[in-house]
């Protein structure tokens, strides 16, 4: 069911003010689990409202709209930034800094549309709690922390989240992605890949530059066991499944003519089925152990980082979305598209309570930016911006009330 005219008036008259606010995140990014000041303002914006909301997981806010008898529908948006160096050329771009868990100072930048989010996440609790005619039930809004790390769905479950909050019957959400402005994009049943990232610190043994043979070198030592890796997906899994390996960073050593003891690389992994994933963290065990031996260097030491579990829309839920979302933003709009190898802990808060879910991918980029002779910037980049911001509010917040209000809608009085 398409909203009613008056929400949807609701929509366009309140975009300017939504695209200040989303500006205004977009200048003030914090990091993972530390979304302080972001969750202040969340709060502020719901008690403006009337709501009442609270704190879960320590930056986590919940806030619940009661709206009589009916279903009770959950809607989840994340919080954080990333930390990486801003290079968009935005007037509002950000500046922010960060502290990272070992200590040290990094710039952050809402690289993965996170802000966007926030801001849709507001304006539809706004909308909700202005029109009260329109719809019966209640909605339970969740705004997480840490999702780039996997932490903030798992301290606000730890933190009670469900056995405080009325228990929702389905679960929604959504992400900013380089699509076009104006539509949406979903898959049904498996939508995002398991994600694991793992630490390796390599051990050898220290010698001067000049005295190799005195030495046990880690860092040639991690190039072989980085270099070996890549022959896992095209050598250990079938062709018929899918994984990816990725070695994202390696550190070792702090001068030139000096063999370092230890090197430290750390990768992720990202896979779809369970089976997989076993046999691709046993190849990495055995790959990182193996050379090492040949190397007659110690045991390397294999640490766990983080893990996000695989995102698997409800197909019936899913269909019942694209009808909905087809109605609203017109059919032409609305992709139905395979699983993506990107990660979510969204599923969390369906999986914990058993009830289905759906997430789905809106646009960022206007027709002019898609059809330019580069790409525009991915999620995760510096470059990271949507260029029509008020179409990618509005499909984002139309999207949202759709999926909604498709549980709770009523005729309009």
């Amino acid at each position: 069911m398409p909203l009613t005219t008056r929400l949807r008036t609701a929509v366009t008259d309140s975009l300017a003010e939504a695209v200040a606010d989303y500006q205004q995140f977009h200048r003030t990014p914090e990091l993972s689990m530390a979304e302080t000041q972001t969750a202040a303002a969340i709060a502020e914006f719901l008690t403006g409202l009337g709501l009442a909301p609270h704190t879960f997981g320590g930056t986590g806010v919940v806030a619940v709209i009661e709206n009589g008898e009916g279903p009770v529908v959950a809607y989840r948006a994340d919080t954080d930034g990333l930390p990486i160096a801003e290079d968009t050329g935005l007037d509002y771009a950000s500046r922010a800094e960060g502290t990272l868990p070992d200590g040290t100072t990094t710039p952050v930048m809402h690289g993965c549309g996170h802000d966007t989010h926030i801001t849709v996440g507001l304006y539809l609790a706004r909308f909700l709690t202005e029109h009260r005619e329109a719809w019966a039930g209640t909605v339970v809004l969740l705004f997480q922390p840490g999702e780039e790390t996997a932490a903030g769905a798992k301290a606000m479950l730890a933190d009670g989240l469900w056995e405080t909050v009325v228990n929702p019957e389905v679960v929604y959400g959504q992400h900013v992605w380089p699509g076009r402005a104006g539509d949406v994009y979903v898959s049904s049943g498996t939508a995002m890949a398991m994600s694991d990232s793992l630490r390796v610190t390599v051990r050898g043994k220290q010698a001067h530059g000049s005295q190799p043979e005195n030495a046990i070198d880690p860092i040639v030592l991690g190039a072989f066991m980085i270099t070996r890796l890549q022959s896992i997906v095209s050598r250990e899994i079938s062709g018929r499944d899918t994984a990816v390996v990725t070695v994202g960073t390696f550190h070792g050593g702090l001068k030139e003519n000096i063999i370092p003891e230890t090197a430290v690389f750390t990768l992720n992994i990202r896979t779809f089925d369970e089976d997989v994933r076993a046999v691709v963290l046993d190849r990495v065990d055995r790959i990182v152990r193996a050379e090492a031996a040949a190397s007659g260097a110690p045991d390397p030491l294999i640490e766990p980082m983080h893990s996000f579990p695989r995102c698997v829309n409800d197909p019936d839920r899913t269909a019942a979305f694209v009808s909905a979302a087809g109605a609203e933003l017109g059919e032409d709009h609305v992709h139905v598209v395979p699983a993506v190898t990107g990660s979510e802990d969204f599923g969390a808060f369906g999986d914990a309570l058993g009830v289905p879910y759906v997430y789905w991918f809106f646009g960022g980029y206007s027709p002019a930016a898609l059809d330019g002779d580069e790409p525009p910037a991915g999620n995760h980049s510096p470059h990271f911006a949507p260029d029509d911001v008020p179409t990618t509010l509005e499909t984002g917040l139309r999207a949202a009330l759709t999926a909604v209000l498709s549980d709770l809608g009523k005729a309009e009085a």
